[in-house]
């Protein structure tokens, strides 16, 4: 048995993911809502994608962890409960269980179902004393949280990577309010932060030399293929990924070759050659423009951590 019953399923359905589609793909500029890249086929390419010689930031946010670990653990405080908004693989956060050594829970919250009972699984096997609560669900939308055998003296939540960039200002000071939520008065929040930095490495980092960001992207076609019954010609779509200097920002593309309609559910989308469907963003801020972002939040940056090379960040946050 490689999985593990979840605690709490509001994982989007077909239904959903459909109305989701079709909305995002009126808007103008076009564009595709991006937490549909993670199923367990895309959760897959991510984790290589963490991998790669060009993917700078989980190499950075591993660093800090294993350096500052007993820092950041004795900041998020004893008995403490961690939830983790797109835990992923929950790579990251096993750095820190590995210190928080009188944690009573975790809770790692991810999109995709498979993908996330599997890492629960692991998860189990390794902390055999920690209580483990996965919650299959979209964390941009309410979902209840699971409760506890033992009740935690606070609540942490951590927002890993560079999560919190991929969305637009207004949408990320919405998130920071919502993990300040589910933390509570007493708790905190840990937020991964990339920093702003040369264009030609931020660019480099997102359109790989072996194609797998490529590959990532363009799953969600193929994705929109497999579940909604789309008929997305793969041969007609290819990536791209350039920086926005003004609003400081790598957008990610999926272009049109040719003039082509798509049909979708019941619905038809017609693209001219060389349109392009914005599939993705990634906000880069500096220090002060994080802490600014927070404070809109109603939170105030308690605590900075970065690693040697200055390019990326840790924040831990508490109510303002």
């Amino acid at each position: 048995m490689d999985r593990v019953d979840l605690v709490g399923d509001f994982g989007p359905e077909n239904e959903e993911f459909l109305s989701d589609v079709c909305a995002a793909l009126k808007e103008s500029p076009r564009r595709l809502p991006s937490q549909y890249l993670y199923d367990e086929r895309g959760s897959e390419l991510f984790d290589e994608i963490c991998e790669l010689d060009e993917y700078y930031l989980t190499r950075a946010e591993l660093e800090i962890l294993r350096r500052a670990g007993e820092e950041i653990c004795a900041t998020l405080g004893p008995a403490c409960a961690l939830i983790e908004f797109g835990s992923g693989s929950s790579l990251k956060t096993r750095v820190l269980l590995d210190r928080l050594h009188d944690a009573v829970a975790y809770v790692p919250v991810d999109i995709s179902r498979d993908h996330l009972q599997t890492t629960a699984r692991s998860l189990v096997e390794r902390y055999p004393d920690l209580e483990i609560l996965p919650v299959c669900a979209d964390y941009t939308r309410a979902f209840d949280l699971p409760d506890w055998a033992i009740s935690p003296r606070r609540c942490v939540t951590y927002f890993s990577g560079s999560t919190i960039g991929n969305m637009n200002l207004k949408d990320s000071i919405d998130m920071l309010r919502q993990l300040g939520q589910v933390s509570g008065d007493e708790g905190g929040i840990l937020v991964g932060v990339d920093l702003h930095k040369d264009s030609e490495t931020l660019v480099a980092a997102y359109d790989d030399r072996r194609g797998v960001t490529a590959a990532f992207e363009l799953n969600l076609l193929e994705r929109m293929n497999r579940e909604l019954g789309a008929d997305f010609d793969m041969r007609a779509w290819s990536y791209e990924a350039e920086y926005d200097t003004e609003r400081q920002r790598i957008e990610m593309y999926v272009r049109s070759a040719v003039n082509q309609c798509v049909e979708i559910g019941s619905k038809q989308f017609c693209f001219e050659a060389g349109e392009r469907i914005l599939t993705e963003v990634s906000q880069k801020f500096t220090l002060a423009s994080f802490s600014a972002l927070s404070e809109a939040a109603g939170l105030q940056v308690s605590k900075v951590w970065t690693d040697t090379a200055d390019q990326f960040s840790l924040h831990y946050l508490e109510p303002a």
